[in-house]
């Protein structure tokens, strides 16, 4: 009888002491990851253990708070179920809202600069990227114009976006007043976070009552273009309202995980206040809700929320964003609801900044248009991301229709519940539909099927 290979005896044990680290840290940690996601780590922990046991250890945590999220329901007057949904979550309840529409990226500017401009007390700025380029700084030469006159300026970049900029930009704005802080820096160790987890959340906030959102980085091909990059189709939004204190309370919590000293100024009027002020125009306000997502949030908030409302709707589903790899219950969810019959167009860009993307996009468009999701593909960079659900729901903010965005990422959106702002995003998405080519699904060859289903496995991670 042969001996066995002390190689092979090593072998197994790393085998078996990696996934007894996975069974036990998951259910320690009672993380809840979708099959797929599962699967493709234990596939990898056997297959290459000594390789991929330190990569979960560094990046398979994916949230951080084990309190349970507590309802915060209310009674009375009959109530969007989306709004009932969102506040069992334990996020704050819907509000009345004005809100402001920017069709493109002169407008988009023009509002970020009044908000920039009309700051009196504190202004806190959220953003992945600040462009090393003539928008980025004319952006940073009014933080730093509002730090003069006496407002709080407070300024949070993710750790990765904050590689674009030269050190000396951090450096000049903190001597001119701005306060800045960057989320989870690769090289240092602030947030409790995996570095893979990053801070992909895109605000404007003043004084607590004002929010400008949505899908634009703060750099020029998000808004009119440069010279060496044209401007790409993005999307956002202003409002004024009790919502805008909701996102400064979470900028105040990412601000504080960054390790940012607390803000020096005294808030401005209450929330109470606001809202007396918002509604004194009803033709103008609607309801609208803050919805935060990502590692620091108990539930997987916009995936349960765009699942919900794929069984909710009943007429039609518009949707928009730059990369489309959704997991395996959203994309079921969207399947089921055309084959009820609903309406489904998306949209994306042709061919986007992210190729990796948008060849591992392809499997779930097949599956999509085979049961007649209508996929329209434009001929330009689309950065914007929202989604409508028939008349009375839709949702805008920094959110993609991937595993990364929805699974991963710290993000947040608003869903907006007033017939003009569901009806302006419809009209917005419908007339981009005339100048795209529709998706022609072709049958892979066995080689791409194997890459695709390779590339799948490890999307979440991309």
């Amino acid at each position: 009888m042969s001996a066995v290979h002390p190689g092979l005896t090593a072998h197994s044990l790393a085998i078996a002491l990696s996934l007894l680290v996975y069974v036990l840290t998951t259910r320690a940690e009672r993380e809840r990851r979708p099959p797929a996601v599962a699967i493709a780590w234990v596939l990898g922990l056997i297959a290459l253990p000594y390789v991929v046991l330190p990569a979960y250890l560094l990046f398979g945590r994916r949230k951080l708070t084990r309190r349970p999220a507590v309802p915060r329901r209310r009674t009375g007057a009959a109530r969007h179920w989306a709004e009932e949904l969102i506040e069992s979550f334990g996020l704050p309840p819907a509000a009345p809202a004005r809100v402001g529409w920017h069709h493109d990226g002169a407008a988009a500017r023009a509002a970020l600069h009044s908000m920039l401009d009309g700051a009196r007390e504190r202004l806190d700025v959220c953003t992945f990227i600040l462009g090393d380029d003539d928008f980025g700084r004319e952006t940073a030469q009014r933080l730093r114009q509002a730090a003069r006159r006496g407002v709080e300026v407070r300024l949070l970049l993710d750790g990765v976006g904050a590689l674009w900029l030269p050190r000396s930009r951090l450096v000049r704005l903190e001597n001119d007043g701005v306060r800045t802080a960057v989320f989870s820096p690769l090289l240092a160790r602030r947030t409790p976070s995996p570095r893979n987890l990053r801070n992909h959340r895109k605000w404007v906030i003043a004084d607590r009552s004002r929010l400008w959102g949505g899908g634009r980085n703060l750099a020029g091909e998000y808004f009119e273009g440069t010279a060496a990059a044209p401007a790409w189709l993005d999307l956002s939004f202003d409002l004024r309202g009790p919502v805008a204190a909701a996102a400064a309370d979470q900028f105040d919590s990412d601000w504080r995980a960054a390790g940012g000293a607390p803000a020096r100024n005294a808030p401005p009027p209450s929330a109470t206040a606001t809202v007396a002020t918002v509604a004194t125009d009803a033709d103008d306000t609607a309801a609208a809700q803050f919805v935060p997502s990502g590692p620091d949030q108990p539930e997987d908030t916009v995936q349960a929320l765009l699942v919900d409302a794929c069984c909710h709707a009943r007429r039609r589903i518009l949707a928009v964003t730059p990369y489309f790899v959704p997991d395996t219950s959203l994309e079921t969810a969207i399947r089921l609801a055309a084959r009820r019959g609903v309406g489904v167009d998306l949209c994306l860009p042709a061919t986007s900044n992210h190729r990796l993307a948008d060849f591992a996009r392809n499997r779930s468009l097949r599956a999509l248009a085979a049961v007649g999701v209508r996929v329209h593909l434009l001929p330009r960079m689309v950065h914007a991301k929202a989604v409508v659900f028939d008349q009375d729901l839709a949702l805008c903010g920094s959110v993609n229709l991937d595993s990364r965005s929805l699974l991963l990422n710290y993000e947040s959106a608003v869903a907006f519940y007033g017939e003009r702002d569901v009806a302006w995003l419809a009209r917005w998405i419908e007339a981009l539909l005339p100048g795209a080519a529709p998706y022609a699904p072709r049958p892979p060859g066995l080689w791409r099927d194997v890459a695709e289903g390779l590339l799948l496995s490890v999307a979440y991670q991309l």
